[in-house]
């Protein structure tokens, strides 16, 4: 096996948690401590168990940001305290217009989050080191930009708890941000979890600006927050509804894409629409629509197919498969976000418990695709449903290490292996643990980890499982190969942690 990565580690089994499992002087509880930890008097402030950590992330130099974290974890700092303020740090410091950018520092937290918990134990800190180092780079970034602060929330201005969710429905339809901010502020106060995210849930849908970044922000946020605890949820949604406004200079108050369409047809789907049978033949349907139809064509089709009986499910797998096919003709940011997008629509689907959100959520992934195709001008030839088998020299674990031996060659054969492999029998799973440890070791950048979940998360959802494969195949079109070099920040976290722990 090519590449500096060992083939023992690279098949390591993963070790499950959410603790720092038992490196020895890591895994204590207790908050770290810090003295007159000041703020701005315009600035958000923290609760005060988390506000110095929050602030000695905020003052750390970057050079010095991997070595003081582990100083505080060894010194009684939890992992979920050092997720907590790393997360609210970027609340705090990075602006959300656009969403995207340097805001991928925010954006990237869970997704690293995630990858963390499911990697072997003595590596479980890696992608939090390198989130830390991401942000101290946007921070900066943010500073020569005009240094950003989210403000402190205008108390005098709060809605009254019975009227907040109205007073935020209001303020988001007229694109009102000073209203929206203290509106969603009085919801996170006095109304629960799932009740405030259910009308945030509707504007995060609504707009394509910023190439699909909104829902994949509120997406984010929410699962963040299921990690740290709701009761940092204020600071966390008011940056959010912040940035679903975003107009990015636009004069015009109004939603970019078909989202006005599709609350037509969403009343037009039959009641029960939620159920139905599955069909891999609408699935290529659907597919066939996407590839050449518009937004208002593709979504029609969907309409009809639902119409008749298809079950959600079947749709939903033309969806990940023809965001796939579009990275497979042009991979590339465009493309790679075609796919976050449309697992954040998806994740809207299936976390929403209001029917409209849900059908909006399916009908807007359908009607986003047609525009990042016709951006990104996809290539002739056959689609992702319809790979060609490649002959695999070895089985099992070996066959994984052929596949990632082939991305530095031909990103192409890669994928059509990993089809084959899985169409074979092959356990997916064993692809995405071979996909994270590269993103662990060679992950340069924060699309590196928000792909490498979101593509590991649509291929287990997939609702027929013969997609499995195609869905995985994909993934080859961005994944780090053997051959892609180790990120120097990664092995200078590696290097701290055995530092520490000797």
């Amino acid at each position: 096996m090519h590449g500096s990565l060992p083939r023992r580690d690279f098949l390591r089994s993963s070790a499950l948690g959410l603790g720092l499992g038992s490196i020895p002087g890591l895994w204590n509880v207790t908050p770290a401590g810090a003295d007159d930890m000041k703020v701005g008097p315009d600035a958000a402030r923290f609760r005060p168990e988390i506000e110095p950590v929050v602030r000695w992330i905020e003052e750390t130099p970057r050079d010095k940001a991997i070595e003081t974290a582990l100083t505080h974890l060894k010194h009684g700092l939890s992992y979920r305290d050092l997720l907590t303020g790393l997360f609210l740090a970027g609340i705090r410091n990075i602006k959300p217009r656009p969403v995207g950018f340097k805001f991928h520092a925010v954006l990237v937290i869970n997704s690293a989050h995630l990858l963390g918990q499911s990697a072997a134990v003595d590596e479980r800190l890696l992608p939090l080191f390198w989130a830390l180092d991401n942000f101290k780079d946007s921070q900066a970034q943010d500073v020569k930009e005009g240094d950003w602060t989210l403000h402190g929330v205008d108390v005098a201005h709060l809605p009254k708890p019975h009227a907040a969710r109205a007073a935020y429905v209001r303020a988001m339809e007229g694109w009102d941000s000073d209203a929206a901010d203290t509106a969603v502020a009085s919801l996170a106060r006095s109304a629960g979890a799932a009740e405030t995210m259910e009308v945030v849930w509707r504007y995060a849908v609504r707009d394509h600006r910023d190439i699909g970044h909104k829902p994949i922000f509120a997406m984010q946020c929410w699962r963040t927050l299921q990690a740290i605890g709701w009761q940092h949820a204020e600071p966390v949604l008011r940056s959010l509804t912040y940035g679903l406004l975003d107009l990015q200079g636009d004069q015009r108050p109004a939603a970019v894409g078909p989202y006005e369409a599709n609350l037509v047809n969403a009343s037009k789907l039959r009641d029960d629409w939620s159920i139905g049978r599955d069909d891999p033949g609408a699935t290529r349907a659907l597919l066939a629509a996407l590839r050449s139809a518009d937004a208002e064509g593709a979504a029609a089709q969907a309409l009809r197919l639902i119409n008749e009986g298809v079950a959600p499910g079947s749709l939903w797998d033309a969806v990940i498969l023809y965001a796939g096919e579009l990275l497979s003709k042009n991979p590339g940011i465009l493309a790679l976000h075609a796919v976050t997008a449309s697992n954040a629509l998806h994740f809207i689907y299936n976390a929403s418990g209001d029917d409209t959100t849900r059908k909006l959520a399916l009908l807007q992934a359908v009607g986003w695709l047609p525009a990042y195709r016709d951006r990104i001008k996809p290539s002739a030839g056959g689609g992702i449903d319809a790979l060609e088998p490649a002959e695999l020299a070895s089985k099992g674990n070996d066959a994984i290490v052929e596949i990632f031996d082939a991305i530095g060659k031909d990103r192409g054969l890669a994928a059509r292996k990993t089809a084959t492999f899985i169409r074979n029998g092959g356990d997916p799973a064993l692809v995405f643990a071979a996909a994270r440890r590269m993103i662990l070791h060679k992950g340069r950048d924060a699309h590196d980890y928000k792909f490498g979940v979101a593509s590991w998360e649509e291929c287990t959802l997939a609702n027929d499982p013969q997609w499995r494969g195609a869905i995985a195949a994909a993934s080859m079109y961005l994944a780090p190969g053997t051959s892609t070099p180790d990120s120097p920040l990664m092995n200078r976290a590696r290097a701290a942690v055995a530092e520490v722990l000797k």
